[in-house]
């Protein structure tokens, strides 16, 4: 085991396997005295071991003895998940439950992991005082055997100067040249400036850089670690003795009126290294006197904390990884001796060294440094620490400093979260992942806890967030209110989390074959080839396939909580499926599935049942029995359609209604479903609804049935056909929560209610033909962010008022074939980011008032008039003038793109 991480992983297996029990225990099952008993000992001794761990972790006393011990601990958790599986496995089979002898094997289980476990605390505790004894006499102590973990981690945080780019600042010019413009321009004020980004990403050399260039331009200076093991006293004179100061006395009250008088009138630069503990900053702030053109600059890997400080004072710079030109610069620098050039025959393996960097200067400089010290400059060499990265990133490899800067990261998160970024070992690399799917896949697993007023998926995101907060997950796409659509992992950091998946047997990464499986694997993510293993897998719990390869599920997995074989090559659904009776996440997206069986209903516990991109188009009515069903997803988009059909749904069947716990349901066939759509009103629970096929009759009973869903955050609602009226009129008190608005087809007249959505953040209106124009009904909703318009409006003109869409970021308008004008008034749209304008052919000019919108970053005309286009050209445009603000024009005539940048 990785002593970097040890301790964390396995009280987090405790910590999470406790909350199972209490949950069990809970519950109201007739349970036997004597299992009740032994459940209840089993947490007994669970407590006492967590507390035993968190004693250990808060001393940091790891060493082999140590992580022995965890990994027998963790042994027995994972008997125990077994023995609680087993239990509610047999309880479901009532058949099977009632034979006696089962009691008494799941008995004795319970009675064999508590002897196992007091064993184990025993030899703990026996360990415990040989260690002390060695402790009183240290010259019966190896000098080798115990490090300083104070001392590694100043060790660590001093390794971007010491190791960092030398006298060069490569790749780092530019944002240098930016802070110190920051730190030497006068407003009289203090000001703060955060450098955020994950570890190994040259914060801390950057801010030595803008340090060094300034300190002399102030009174006084200072540069301080803001260690985690120091108390804030600690860190108040460890800053009072930087600046010279005095530091007598004692008490954190003492020690900032100290440090306030010293500066009070004096101008100062400060920097704070590596801040982890937000009280650590906000001690120091109190202390500091205001004025004066004092400056901060704080380095952090924890955004989170950075975002929750901020005030007018203090400005976020997110620290970039380095371009793909810096970075070979830096690489081949640190590679090669003499003027740093790549040899010819090393440039293919060098670029995909480099892609597995990813810009990071860390771990550019560390890879750099170890193939530099080869006595051998060749292509076997280099290939060689290519393909085994992983293993050399683990204590006592080569790039061991790699792991010890992102182990800090990971050992800071809380339990809950670690089961969480590990979870990121079972996709690929480079894989990007969604967001919704990854938080759902957290709640499947039991990882996301219960706060009251809260739904799971809210508590995961938050969760989430705070991941991407401390950076060590990195949002990827961003959807319009800047939630992520997708995330990844830096490719170093993969790397190391499937060494540290490995080791704590959370997940087994399998290329196919048999041979490849760990011993009692607990996840298995298949990930190239074909998998079919007769072998008894009970011990499996989550198992994901990303192989094009076929892939054949056994009764062999009949503990399965997740299954995930999306894109597989399934023409039918397996039968084995339906045996998996404690299965809660089933994924079986983008295969090529036709129906689903009755037998669906034995699947109790599924709460995410995702079939989108698949050919099922009616779902049995024994769906109705999964009564634990948060996600129901059944849809697909079929792109030979015409663009109006292009969204298929289902045939729901009658009593959906009583899903009560559904919060998620698309894409519902409205069409002679007149009950099913009455019924509706029964799922308060409904986050997002999305119905096809709605007939012009059926409208007002919708409205009524969207009127009981108060917890409503997104309504996608298509008409029968291109034809038929969508009537939405009677709708008195819409959802106040509502976020996004969906509406495809013919519109009489634009619903009223839509007005009053305080919240709304996005509407879409396609092939709707207003005659009214709905900009005056939305232009003073005052969260909208994304407005499109398409065939949406009959009239000649856009009119957007002064003052109006004061937080509107996207404009999309297409298909406006009357449409000949658009006016933009001073002061309207003032945060409007994108404009997209899409074949509207009777368009004669560009937006008036285009100049005016200041915040415009792109534009975007899509089978537009030549007229219209060549009107922005840069050479001889009539209204180029007008556009020569916006970074990004860009041109789509059938597909071909022209840069008017």
């Amino acid at each position: 085991m990785n002593p970097d991480l040890a301790g964390g992983m396995a009280d987090g297996a405790v910590s999470f396997l406790l909350q199972k029990l209490e949950a069990f225990a809970s519950t109201e099952w007739n349970l036997q005295e004597n299992i009740r008993n032994g459940v209840r000992e089993l947490q007994r001794e669970l407590w006492r071991i967590e507390a035993m761990m968190r004693d250990a972790d808060a001393k940091k006393d790891y060493d082999n003895q140590f992580n022995v011990w965890i990994q027998e601990v963790r042994t027995e958790a994972y008997a125990i998940e077994d023995v609680l599986d087993l239990f509610r496995l047999h309880w479901d089979q009532e058949s099977v439950w009632r034979h006696l002898k089962m009691w008494h094997s799941i008995s004795n289980l319970i009675q064999d992991i508590n002897t196992r476990l007091a064993i184990i605390k025993q030899t703990k505790e026996r360990y415990q005082i040989i260690k002390e004894i060695n402790e009183r006499y240290p010259m019966m102590v190896p000098t080798n055997s115990v490090s300083s973990e104070t001392n590694t981690y100043h060790n660590v945080r001093a390794a971007p100067l010491i190791l960092g780019w030398g006298n060069n600042t490569m790749g780092i010019d530019e944002p240098k040249r930016k802070l110190v413009s920051w730190a030497s321009k006068s407003n009289q004020k203090l000001k703060v400036m955060f450098l955020v980004g994950m570890a190994g990403l040259g914060k801390t050399t950057l801010a030595y850089r803008v340090y060094e260039e300034v300190k002399e331009h102030f009174d006084c200076h200072a540069w301080i670690i803001a260690s985690k093991y120091q108390t804030i006293d600690e860190t108040l004179r460890s800053l009072l003795e930087e600046l010279g100061s005095s530091t007598e006395g004692s008490g954190i009250v003492l020690l900032m009126q100290r440090l306030h008088n010293f500066l009070q009138h004096k101008r100062y630069v400060i920097v704070v290294d590596n801040l982890l503990v937000k009280d650590v900053w906000e001690s120091i702030r109190l202390a500091l006197p205001d004025g004066n053109d004092n400056r901060i600059i704080i380095t952090t890997r924890r955004g989170d904390i950075a975002n929750s400080c901020r005030d007018d004072s203090i400005d976020i710079h997110k620290v970039q990884p380095l371009s793909l030109q810096w970075a070979e610069q830096l690489f081949y620098k640190k590679a090669f001796l003499g003027d740093g050039s790549c040899p010819s025959g090393l440039e293919e393996v060098s670029k995909s060294i480099l892609q597995k960097c990813d810009g990071l200067p860390l771990g550019i400089i560390e890879i750099g440094r170890v193939l530099r010290s080869k006595p051998r400059q060749t292509k076997y060499e280099w290939k060689k620490l290519h393909d085994s990265l992983e293993s050399e990133l683990r204590s006592g490899g080569a790039l061991s400093d790699i792991m010890r800067v992102f182990s800090a990261s990971y050992k800071d998160l809380p339990y809950h979260l670690k089961y969480c970024f590990l979870y990121m070992s079972i996709f690929p690399e480079n894989n990007p992942v969604k967001r919704r799917r990854l938080i759902r896949l957290w709640i499947a697993e039991g990882f996301v806890t219960e706060e009251r007023g809260k739904t799971l998926e809210e508590v995961g995101e938050e969760y989430l967030n705070e991941l991407i907060g401390r950076s060590l997950i990195k949002a990827n796409e961003m959807d319009f209110d800047g939630r992520p659509i997708t995330v990844g992992v830096h490719s170093l950091m993969h790397r190391i989390i499937l060494s540290v998946s490995q080791e704590e047997n959370f997940c087994t990464v399998c290329a196919g074959p048999e041979g490849n499986l760990t011993d009692k694997p607990r996840r298995l993510s298949i990930q190239t080839g074909n998998f079919d293993v007769s072998q008894d897998l009970t011990c499996v719990r989550t198992f994901f396939s990303f192989s094009t390869g076929r892939i054949n599920i056994g009764s062999n997995f009949k503990l399965l909580k997740v299954l995930d074989i999306q894109s597989t090559p399934l023409g039918n659904f397996p039968s084995a499926i339906t045996d998996l009776v404690l299965l809660r996440y089933l994924s079986l997206r983008n295969t090529n599935i036709r129906s689903i069986p009755k037998s669906l209903r034995n699947l109790r516990h599924l709460e995410t049942l995702d079939l989108k991109q698949t050919l099922v188009t009616k779902v049995p009515k024994a769906v109705l029995q999964l009564e634990k069903l948060r996600h129901l997803l059944v849809y697909c988009y079929n792109m030979e359609s015409a663009p109006f059909d292009i969204v298929q749904g289902f045939k729901a069947p009658k009593g959906i209604d009583a899903l009560k716990n559904l919060q998620k349901l698309s894409f519902v066939k409205a069409s002679g479903q007149h009950r099913m759509i009455q019924g509706l009103d029964n799922l308060t629970q409904l986050r997002k609804l999305g119905i096809v096929e709605l007939a012009e009759e059926h409208g007002a009973s919708l409205c009524l049935s969207i009127e009981k869903m108060p917890n409503l955050h997104s309504l996608n609602v298509t008409s029968l056909n291109k034809e038929e009226l969508l009537e939405l009129d009677a709708m008195t008190n819409p959802p106040p929560l509502l976020q996004r608005l969906y509406l495809r087809g013919p519109l009489e007249r634009f619903p009223r209610w839509v007005s009053s959505l305080h919240d709304l953040e996005r509407i879409r209106l396609k092939w709707s033909s207003l005659t009214e124009n709905p900009i005056g009904a939305l232009q003073n909703l005052p969260n909208l962010t994304e407005l499109q318009l398409l065939d949406a409006y009959t009239g000649t003109q856009l009119d957007f008022n002064s003052g109006k869409f004061q937080n509107l970021k996207i404009l999309d308008l297409e298909q406006l074939k009357q449409l000949r004008f658009i006016i933009m008034e001073d002061g309207t749209l003032p945060c409007l980011q994108k404009l997209i304008i899409r074949q509207c052919n009777e368009l004669e000019h560009v937006p008036v008032g285009i100049d005016g919108l200041h915040h415009l970053n792109e534009l975007h005309l899509c089978d537009m008039p030549e007229k219209l286009v060549a009107q922005l050209k840069k050479n001889g445009g009539q209204f180029r003038h007008l556009v020569h603000h916006i970074p990004y024009i860009h041109s789509y005539n059938q597909g071909q793109l022209e840069d008017l940048s």
